[in-house]
């Protein structure tokens, strides 16, 4: 019996520990997608370089908000 609930324990600590991996992991591949769009568009337009730049800047930050969430979600399940 006590094996089983320090089996469950050890399960949802790396269960926890992998879901904030994928969330760095995807919020690193969001946020390159990003860039690497945003500096396509400033070749095609450089006029309107400024305006895309805050706007990928708004996104980056907007994607990096939800992965901290998740990231936080994730250490809260190691101490739950």
């Amino acid at each position: 019996m006590l094996a089983m609930i320090l089996a469950s324990a050890g399960l949802m600590k790396f269960g926890a520990c992998l879901g904030a991996a994928l969330a760095a992991i995807g919020a690193g591949i969001g946020i390159g997608k990003i860039g690497a769009a945003a500096m396509e568009a400033i070749a095609r337009q450089p006029e309107s370089a400024g305006d895309i730049r805050s706007n990928m800047i708004v996104i980056a930050a907007l994607v990096e908000g939800v992965a901290l969430f998740a990231v936080i979600v994730c250490i809260l399940a190691l101490f739950v």
